[in-house]
């Protein structure tokens, strides 16, 4: 088998120009994420110290699921949107770090739309500002996942309501059930 070229990814992100709310359009499923989860999203926030706050929230069954976690550069020398997220899990119980990598393989001019991936190439987002995407976009972004090698038999879109829920007015899946399904494969 031919060896797979390293992915490029971006150079020069604007990390405050980044951060805010990104809207789940697509991905790889995860087990740190339900299999039914609808309205997932992430929301980045610039700490004072330069690394961010990650807040990942998806809805299932009407109750909220959520996990905070960091992110910072791999190489701060580096011009390269090559980033490590670091997450406690499971999240009702932070005890056991888990870190990966958060590449930026691409974004669009005005910070609008993103490809999220890693060098393993077992996971995969794509991101928007908004809860929808046109579909000429999102058909661009699977061009450039396969450019970099991905399978994308495997990327599954992500339900997102016209009205998505606020994060103070839902259930909380306060016993991270989802996370323990999700664990042994339910």
């Amino acid at each position: 088998m031919a060896e797979k070229k390293e992915m490029e990814v971006v150079k020069g992100l604007d990390l405050e120009r980044y951060m805010g709310r990104w809207y789940e359009i697509a991905s790889f499923p995860s087990r740190f994420q339900p299999k039914n989860g609808v309205d997932t999203r992430a929301t980045y926030t610039l700490n004072p110290d330069g690394t961010v706050h990650v807040l990942n929230e998806t809805w299932n069954n009407g109750k909220r699921g959520h996990i905070e976690g960091s992110a910072y550069k791999a190489d701060p020398k580096s011009d390269e949107a090559k980033l490590k997220v670091k997450f406690y899990v499971p999240p009702f119980l932070p005890i056991i770090p888990v870190t990966g990598d958060y590449w930026v393989l691409y974004i669009d001019p005005e910070y609008q739309h993103a490809l999220i991936g890693q060098p393993s190439r077992s996971y995969l987002w794509i991101l928007s500002r908004t809860a929808h995407m046109e579909e000429e976009t999102y058909k661009q972004l699977v061009d450039k996942a396969v450019e970099e090698g991905y399978d994308i038999s495997k990327l599954h879109k992500t339900t997102q309501n016209d009205t998505p829920p606020e994060s103070n007015t839902a259930t909380e899946d306060t016993k991270g059930i989802w996370w323990f399904k999700s664990l042994f494969g339910k």
